[in-house]
């Protein structure tokens, strides 16, 4: 007799139904855009006789953002220049002080109170918006404002200095924003990565008689190096894409200028600069843009990658194709 076959349920397909919101989602609001932008950026907007016109301009839009035709300037590089030293200037000094943060929160040598209230203070800076943050430090140090004239009475500046007539002034400043309003996030990601590290390799170094140094040094940042690299990466992101503080923080009433002299107008600004007059030209720095993000997430990924993992999947391919032979 046939015995009848009990019908088995396939629980592993409910998986995909919960994960299926964010690739429509995705697909929908980023991967379709994305594919849009690298078709616009082929186009020319032009207007005759009051109308709009559209053509096909190939690679002409890259070759004018860039200075490579006649009569246009590379303005691309001077605001991909801004926008790497401002973030350069914000990301440094932010990764250094979250990682002492975070190795100190931790240690079980030190035992610090009061660290869920340290961590919550910490973090708050990030919740506050961004237009509160820009007048706020640009009230505070405004030609007359109470810090700057604080330091002008300590003699720390000149009696004349103005942060927002300087170019390293107002560089700064949008970077001492940026930092305090986003390492108590990073803060909180190194403090989890630390947490995961098994503790009795510290029990171990200590037991070898390892000192603090080198129990951080061989053990928290090589076990770190995860988090670190989706730190970089997402910091890398946000900081070539950044917007909001510097187009808020120190323009002319007309916006989308950084000053002084355009020295703090960033690769989004001169996005959004564009866009109200050439969509094609802003979808080529668009694309310029996601290519620069692009190469420097694959240069950290290189840099931060495991060594001694691809050295081993080297080994194993070079002992397969020398099983295959034989």
């Amino acid at each position: 007799m046939n015995k009848k076959k009990k019908k088995k349920i396939n629980y592993g397909r409910y998986g995909y139904y919960f994960i299926a919101p964010f690739f429509i989602t995705y697909l929908i609001f980023q991967l379709w855009p994305l594919i849009n932008t690298f078709y616009y950026s082929t186009l020319s907007y032009y207007k005759r006789n009051g109308r709009q016109f559209v053509d096909f301009a190939g690679i002409q839009n890259f070759l004018n953002v860039l200075g490579l035709s006649a009569g246009e300037r590379p303005y691309v590089l001077s605001y991909l220049k801004n926008t790497l030293v401002m973030w350069g200037c914000n990301f440094v000094p932010q990764i250094l002080v979250s990682l002492l943060l975070a190795v100190w929160l931790t240690d079980t040598k030190v035992k610090v109170k009061g660290t869920g209230a340290v961590k919550v203070i910490v973090y708050l800076p990030s919740i506050i918006t961004a237009a509160s943050v820009s007048v706020l430090f640009k009230a505070m140090f405004s030609q007359y404002g109470p810090i700057t004239q604080s330091l002008k009475n300590w003699g720390i500046l000149g009696k004349n200095f103005d942060f927002m007539s300087s170019v390293a002034g107002s560089r700064g400043l949008i970077s001492t924003i940026l930092w305090w309003m986003w390492f108590g996030n990073t803060t909180l990601l190194l403090i989890s990565g630390v947490l995961g590290i098994d503790p009795g390799l510290f029990e171990a170094a200590d037991i070898d008689g390892a000192t603090g140094f080198k129990k951080f040094r061989f053990i928290t940042l090589p076990l770190l190096k995860p988090i670190m690299l989706y730190t970089l990466v997402t910091s890398a992101i946000g900081g070539l894409q950044m917007y909001d503080i510097p187009a808020l923080f120190n323009v002319p009433e007309t916006g989308l200028v950084g000053l002084p002299d355009d020295k703090t107008t960033t690769m989004a600004m001169y996005i959004m600069r564009l866009y109200n007059s050439d969509v094609g030209k802003a979808a080529a720095v668009s694309v310029i843009l996601f290519a620069v993000t692009l190469i420097v997430s694959l240069i950290l990924f290189a840099a931060m990658g495991d060594k001694e993992e691809r050295r081993m999947k080297k080994a194993a391919k070079k002992a397969g194709k020398a099983g295959q032979r034989s």
